[in-house]
């Protein structure tokens, strides 16, 4: 499975509506983390003890920044969400621009000297004079932060809005640590840690047991980490934690659960190729980190083949212990009470080996163009990708701004020239990717017709052209700092939303103000940062180029753009079954 989370891919999944599946599409990181990268909640398992295995950003995500780890369908998402949507938008605004022409007196046909307002007639004069008051302080309730004498640490986070409790474990060690020879362990654990039950009670036993309660305690594998959370009324929460404490300690791993497992894994690869926008972003990945690249890699049949019990059972041994866990509790309870609750139930619950950190290289291909053929389609999915930045970078604020103007929302560059001057795309977007502690992914992504694939291409180079030449400034950077602004206490405007952004920064070294800082340096940006950034991340030279289309009706369009590569995304065989012993065969 692919595993690159950045503020592109691993998120906990908080719907803003269409600029956001925009702004992740595009490759632009929001200031929540990615899942995996970030999110200290694993996705939603929507099943009883089996869900299939997907790719996350790139997906791994994500979990990268951009697509924020492999649950936002690139063309698929805007065309059923941000495409009616900014319709529906353009359908107003020129009815406001252009209202319907005057009616005769007797209220027949329009009359022919009634008086039209131009498409381009500046705005209301009187509108311009409203001033938009200064955006109030932001302090969000902070967590009590708790650090266990087995090095666990605790945060809780009071919410007495509902009679509600909720709780997250976050475990250092993920996908980025497995085997090359075993891509899918983390997958296969995440899902069998639970579903396969305790050594006292089966999944199927759990799964009536919680579901009688209304209560869920679920498990999950991501890029960098293993996560086991639970969710119930307050009432039952002594019941559901004992749940929870049961699976985290002692999990069973039985064999029909991992087979089950495997089997969905299985189903995943072989489906891996059916929709153009997977394929584009998933070798877009390997294009950007390097076809081996733990961020990047996928599992394969054979990988998944190669896993255990006994590769599960030592995942578990290895990783989960107090000093490498954060466990975050939200909802309502007293702070004190839950503390001595949390010290009661893992005090006898030593220390273990510290997981290693990960040291991984990237190394991204030769950036040209390179095509995939794909013939059930009559469009082309093109993907541009260059390497990104970290969140600790200075310049990361400035970037937003940046990436934001030029690549997310509906008043973006990308989205402004190349669908509604041009008519090119579909959908568009793009901008540096950031991931917490490596680089993301710089990703233009764009899907066109067939026609005007190489057109299109032209565009978006060109567009990275300008964004040098002619930075976004003056009224441009102030739209784009406001939006980010206007819409930033959205991003936290439940305390289980400052609590998983808190996780986060526990689990990345992160200064816990974070959230503060992100607000500060978005304001304090200005076109000189903007013009800076813009020169020193942008260099068009290094972009790696993919198209996904439909040869045939493509034709010669793409050699007028240079030398092109074909990738091969070609699914190996699975290994073969093993034969009956040669000694029963010759009788």
């Amino acid at each position: 499975m692919n595993r690159d989370c950045h503020p592109e891919e691993v998120r906990p999944r908080h719907s803003r509506g269409s600029a956001t599946k925009l702004r992740r599409l595009a490759g632009v990181s929001d200031p929540e983390p990615c899942e995996g990268s970030g999110s200290p909640l694993p996705k939603s398992r929507a099943k009883r003890g089996s869900s299939v295995a997907g790719v996350s950003d790139p997906e791994g995500a994500t979990k990268d920044l951009l697509f924020a780890s492999g649950r936002n369908p690139f063309l698929k998402s805007l065309r059923s969400g941000a495409v009616l949507v900014s319709i529906l938008f353009l359908s107003l605004l020129a009815l406001a621009q252009d209202p319907p022409l005057a009616k005769s007196a007797k209220g027949g046909a329009p009359a022919q000297n009634a008086p039209q307002q131009s498409p381009t007639a500046p705005a209301d004069p009187e509108l311009q004079k409203i001033k938009t008051p200064p955006l109030p302080e932001f302090h969000p309730q902070v967590p009590k932060r708790v650090v266990l004498p087995n090095g666990m640490v605790l945060l809780l986070q009071e919410d007495h809005e509902l009679p509600l409790i909720e709780g997250v474990m976050r475990i250092r060690g993920g996908a980025r640590l497995e085997p090359a020879s075993k891509v899918g362990l983390v997958d296969i654990y995440g899902d069998v840690w639970r579903t396969g039950g305790t050594k006292d009670k089966t999944g199927d036993q759990l799964d009536d047991f919680l579901e009688a309660r209304a209560a869920k305690v679920e498990t999950d594998g991501n890029s960098d980490s293993t996560t086991i959370t639970f969710n119930c009324l307050k009432q039952d929460f002594e019941d559901v934690f004992k749940v929870f404490v049961d699976v985290l300690q002692n999990p069973a791993f039985r064999e029909d659960k991992i087979a089950l497992a495997k089997f969905q894994a299985n189903t995943a690869i072989a489906r891996r190729n059916d929709e153009i926008d997977q394929i584009a972003r998933r070798v877009a990945a390997q294009l950007a980190y390097g076809p081996k690249n733990p961020y990047a890699r996928f599992s394969e049949y054979a990988t998944v083949a190669a896993v255990s019990r006994r590769d599960l059972i030592e995942w578990h041994q290895r990783f989960v212990h107090p000093n490498n866990a954060i466990l975050g509790i939200v909802g309502d309870f007293d702070s004190r009470a839950m503390e001595a609750r949390i010290r009661q139930a893992f005090a006898s619950w030593a220390k273990g080996p510290e997981a290693p950190r990960a040291e991984i290289t990237l190394t991204p291909e030769k950036p040209q163009l390179y095509f995939i053929p794909k013939e059930d389609v009559n469009q082309s999915d093109i993907q541009m990708v260059s390497l990104g930045i970290e969140r600790n970078n200075p310049d990361y604020f400035a970037v937003e701004v940046m990436n934001y103007a030029f690549g997310a929302g509906f008043s973006s560059r990308l989205l402004k020239d190349l669908r509604t001057e041009k008519g090119l795309a579909y959908a568009v977007g793009g901008g540096i990717g950031s991931a917490f502690d490596h680089r993301g992914i710089f990703r233009l992504a764009m899907g066109t017709k067939s026609a005007t694939t190489a057109e299109a291409v032209e565009g978006l180079k060109e567009e990275l052209q300008k964004l040098i030449s002619d930075p976004p400034k003056g009224e441009e950077l102030r739209s784009a700092k406001d939006t980010i602004l206007n819409a930033f206490i959205f991003n936290f405007d439940s305390k289980a939303k400052v609590l998983r952004e808190q996780m986060a920064y526990e689990f990345y070294g992160y200064p816990l103000d974070f959230l503060e800082r992100y607000r500060a340096g978005i304001e304090k940006t200005t076109a000189e940062d903007v013009a800076r950034v813009a020169h020193k991340y942008v260099h068009p030279e290094q972009f790696a180029t993919l198209v996904v289309g439909n040869p045939d009706e493509i034709g010669n369009q793409l050699t007028a753009l240079g030398p092109v590569a074909k990738w091969d995304i070609t699914i190996p065989p699975p290994p073969q079954e093993a034969r009956p012993a040669a000694a029963s065969q010759s009788k």
